[in-house]
């Protein structure tokens, strides 16, 4: 039944009871609910400073945060010379970056590579070079318009415009 006192309708809607037991809740048919959203106001009773507080808690879930490189007990910030780095996962010497990037390569950047038999540590101007050789090797008038150097030509035509797109050249 409707928790409002004296409405015989059923209760199929609820509604949280308060701010501090929002897992509580009142039962209210449909117009009863209604008129009990209108009223309800989560931040009623409290002042300006303690909603604008509220409101940037939220953001993080009113967890709480630290600066990045401090430690939570507030010792001395994180030294990467202090790490012990057993398997040479920060390089050989322990310290700096890997010297193969660890990230997979999507498919179509790997694809678009191996189309022009570059490696993935290819520089732009190694890129731009295999390009304009495949080009002169695969040109139409080169080949006397055989259709399979022209399909090839568009698939590393293809391939250089995606490596130009992904900042490889």
């Amino acid at each position: 039944m409707c928790d409002t006192p004296g409405c015989p309708n059923e209760g199929a809607h609820r509604a949280p009871r308060s701010r501090d037991a929002l897992t509580e809740y009142y039962w209210f048919c449909l117009e009863h609910v209604r008129g009990y959203n209108a009223q309800w106001d989560y931040f009623a009773g409290m002042s300006e400073n303690e909603v604008e507080a509220f409101i940037v808690a939220d953001i993080t879930g009113h967890r709480p945060t630290w600066p990045m490189g401090v430690p939570r007990g507030g010792g001395p910030p994180f030294r990467g010379d202090r790490l012990k780095d057993a398997f040479s996962v920060f390089g050989a010497d322990g310290g700096g970056a890997p010297d193969a990037p660890a990230v997979e390569l999507p498919n179509n950047e790997r694809d678009a590579l191996a189309t022009m038999n570059l490696e993935r540590t290819a520089t732009p101007e190694e890129i731009k070079d295999r390009f304009k050789a495949l080009v002169k090797q695969l040109h139409p008038d080169v080949n006397g318009r055989d259709e399979s150097a022209e399909e090839r030509l568009r698939v590393v035509i293809e391939a250089y415009r995606l490596l130009v797109r992904q900042h490889y050249a």
